[in-house]
């Protein structure tokens, strides 16, 4: 019996061995799995589907060659008791060499593959919708187009007006893999409407949304890219005409006018263009137009809101990508000569060339260069 016990103990002392054995090992592997770099330069996009769980992940991630193991992935995540709920799903990008930490910290914190596209100042809904859709997002352009033509879209982000011209605001966006376009636009409406809220206002200046929005649209296209100094003295004239109650006179709108009576835009204006009565066109109606001729960017919204302070009601292109500013016709018309008597082309509004058709117009007044008419 006493040999049996003594035998029996010694199975035991071996087990035990075996066993601490077995776990030095285990422990010493995953050790070094978990401070151990993986992978190679190449980039490795990983989709996580919603409720993937751990053993999962590490398959993933081991097929991606993100990790050298995904059973050692899934014994650390155990071993750390790491909460497998803080796993997010969704497309994650990995490039280099990697430890575990590295790669759980990225699905624990969501850092998923973005996608990115730009949208530049100064653009109309009819081309902003195909830089969208033409993005890695894969969206759907005529899904776009719809929802930017549901009014119940437009009253539900915030949108007072009955289409989305002006309210997509340019810049560069990044999105994960499955935004929708809903999603998409709502950021872009919200980014005009926070802007909006936040750009300095000029006491007296008591612009709606709409308004503001509306003139910050004719200050973007008039200067662009080429008199971004400019903006708020654009501002001021446009100002100054609204509350002598004078008409706009400004090209842009007119183009846009034409552009809604065509369904095409051109880049010419045509006598019977400038006399086309439609509510857009400022050489034929007084005021602010109904609504936003493109997008501007947020230092057109902030010279919209808070113009400078001056007596000028005219302008006119140097051609030199300048404009000059006067407050009164007798040196509007001298500017026009020295600048612009005998030129057919107008100077440019909004990165466009337009150019009147036919004979020059009859004398008159008008805040631009060759075309002189009454406000």
């Amino acid at each position: 019996m006493k040999k049996v016990l003594i035998g029996l103990a010694v199975l035991l002392v071996v087990a035990a061995a075996g066993a601490a054995g077995v776990w030095w090992f285990l422990e010493a592997r995953l050790s070094e799995f978990v401070a151990t770099p993986f992978g190679s330069a190449d980039t490795k996009v990983v989709e996580i589907p919603t409720g993937t769980n751990a053993k999962g992940i590490g398959a993933l991630l081991e097929r991606e060659h993100v990790i050298a193991s995904g059973d050692l992935f899934f014994s650390y995540v155990k071993h750390d008791k790491i909460d497998p709920r803080k796993l997010k799903a969704g497309e994650y990008e990995f490039a280099g060499a990697l430890t575990p930490p590295q790669v759980i910290d990225k699905i624990v914190r969501g850092e998923v593959k973005q996608y990115h596209f730009t949208v530049a100042e100064g653009l109309r809904v009819d081309e902003i919708v195909p830089i969208v859709a033409a993005s890695e997002l894969k969206l759907s352009a005529e899904k776009l187009t719809t929802l930017l033509k549901t009014p119940a879209f437009l009253r539900k982000h915030g949108i007072p007006a009955d289409g989305a011209e002006g309210f997509l605001f340019p810049d560069t966006y990044s999105f994960p893999r499955g935004a929708t376009e809903e999603q998409v636009l709502a950021k872009m409406i919200g980014r005009t409407l926070d802007e909006f809220k936040r750009a300095p206002r000029k006491p007296g200046v008591e612009f709606d949304v709409l308004q503001g929005i509306t003139l910050a649209s004719i200050v973007e296209k008039e200067t662009g890219a080429r008199e971004p100094e400019a903006r708020p003295h654009f501002s001021c004239v446009f100002h100054n005409r609204l509350r002598l109650k004078m008409k706009l006179q400004t090209d842009p709108t007119v183009l846009y006018a034409k552009y809604l009576l065509t369904g095409q835009f051109s880049k010419n204006i045509t006598r019977a263009d400038l006399q086309a009565e439609h509510p857009y066109n400022t050489y034929t109606s007084k005021g602010l137009p109904p609504g936003p001729i493109a997008s501007p960017g947020s230092a057109a919204i902030q010279a919209a809101l808070n113009p400078i302070d001056c007596n000028d009601l005219f302008f006119v292109s140097r051609n030199d990508g300048t404009s000059i500013f006067c407050p009164d016709l007798g040196c509007h018309e001298k500017n026009v000569d020295r600048y612009q008597r005998g030129v057919m082309s107008l100077s440019p509004s909004g990165g466009t060339d337009e150019k009147v058709a036919g004979p020059p117009a009859p004398p008159g007044n008008s805040h631009r260069g060759t075309r002189k008419r009454r406000p």
